[in-house]
């Protein structure tokens, strides 16, 4: 749609959802796939953004097997899993890997698990900032099953290439190679997720997927582990629950502490926006919630963090800019572009009056400027009407920047499925 229809569009109808009456967008071309048979596609289901270990040494590997638990979208019978060594800076080794049903635990539901091959060998190497992809795997899962994905890692390797706050329980085996094993004794958990970047599905030609792109409030800080209580969580019940919508995964590629901007906790968002959006399966929307740390971080006194930290002072319209870019970008891919205001974050640690003048600033211009296909007014769903800078108590983690698991529902519930 042209920008001049859609602003003309705003104005008759006063509301941020105008674009609920548009038809959904079709299948965009880029991510057609004629592997498995006609009148299906490749559709990702789970996503995971990786990052690099920021404070201390990355966690180490060695003749070990990690069982790695991820919670699906939609469901299919027909399935491949995606590695990453996308910031490893050595070549990474996968000696076995499989996939099955979570049972509990460490424990896989017996009949479910299968092994995974890469072009038909049982392990691969990636080299420095290449991902794999399994080959399909014929699997039934429903839609909100757990799977344990595993894979064996048969020397010291460094695990550079991962997503830190999972808030979800995995599992790391004693010495061994365990993917063929239904249970693993002895095992001790963690909550990353290493070297595994997504799960696709097999869906019919009509399934898309739901990007969330964002930073730590996306990712899930302070909510429930294992509770699947982050707001894109809530949007993906919401969508199955409905004939129209239930082919329409959503995949949270967020890393806390993600700039617009500027690197180090994670690769700032126009970066890795080709890596963790314009290559999903799928891909026919984006909903960018993003902008937060960047204007904390502006203003964070020197020593605060150490040197490396970027801390430079970016203004309101420096982020309009990148996040143009990034609508530009994704828009080239054939999909809608929603943009989130930013939650009011006033009692944060980073947060001052010059933070809350560009989050103004910018949630202005997310309503108004007409960039966006629609607008998700966030802000409108957490903020306390006594005192609009705040979150509200009810919706507050404690620390005054994250919701709770309270505060996630109202937002996921808060979208009009009519987008989609």
């Amino acid at each position: 749609m042209k920008p001049s229809v859609w602003k003309h569009l705003q104005s008759w109808a006063g509301l941020v959802v105008v674009s609920v009456a548009l038809a959904a967008p079709t299948a965009p071309s880029a991510h057609d796939n004629s592997e498995g048979g006609w009148g299906s596609r490749w559709v990702g289901t789970w996503s995971a953004a990786m990052q690099a270990p920021l404070f201390g040494p990355a966690t180490t590997f060695d003749n070990q097997t990690l069982r790695q638990v991820v919670h699906v979208t939609i469901g299919g019978s027909e399935l491949r899993v995606r590695f990453s060594n996308t910031l490893g800076t050595v070549p990474f080794t996968i000696g076995a890997a499989s996939v099955g049903l979570q049972s509990t635990g460490a424990s896989v539901e017996p009949g479910s698990l299968h092994p995974l091959t890469f072009g038909g060998a049982s392990s691969i190497t990636m080299p420095p900032g290449a991902v794999a992809y399994s080959d399909p795997v014929y699997l039934r899962v429903q839609p909100q099953a757990n799977l344990s994905v595993s894979l064996y890692v048969p020397s010291l390797s460094s695990g550079s290439t991962y997503l830190s706050l999972a808030h979800q329980t995995s599992y790391v085996s004693p010495a061994g190679n365990f993917t063929a094993d239904t249970d693993i004794a002895g095992a001790t958990t963690d909550t990353s997720w290493y070297w595994l970047s997504g799960v696709e599905v097999r869906a019919p030609w009509g399934g898309r997927s739901i990007v969330a792109f964002g930073d730590s409030i996306t990712e899930g800080f302070a909510s429930t582990t294992d509770a699947n209580s982050r707001w894109p969580d809530y949007l993906a019940r919401r969508l199955l629950a409905h004939r129209d919508t239930k082919d329409i995964s959503v995949l949270n590629e967020a890393i806390s502490g993600n700039r617009v901007l500027n690197d180090e906790i994670g690769p700032n968002a126009e970066k890795r926006v080709d890596r963790d959006v314009l290559t999903q399966g799928g891909l026919a929307y984006v909903i960018v919630l993003l902008g937060t740390n960047d204007m904390g971080f502006s203003q964070i006194a020197p020593g605060v963090f150490p040197p490396n930290i970027l801390l430079t002072n970016v203004s309101a319209n420096d982020l309009i800019a990148g996040y143009k870019q990034i609508i530009r970008r994704a828009h080239e891919q054939g999909a809608r572009v929603y943009g989130a205001t930013i939650l009011p974050f006033e009692g944060a640690s980073y947060w001052d009056a010059g933070a809350e003048a560009k989050r103004e600033t910018i949630n202005e211009w997310i309503r108004t400027s007409g960039w966006y296909d629609a607008v998700i007014d966030f802000e409108k769903v957490v903020r306390d009407p006594s005192a609009p800078t705040k979150l509200l108590p009810a919706y507050d983690s404690g620390d005054h920047l994250h919701p709770n698991d309270s505060g996630y529902a109202a937002m996921g519930n808060s979208i009009d499925l009519r987008l989609f």
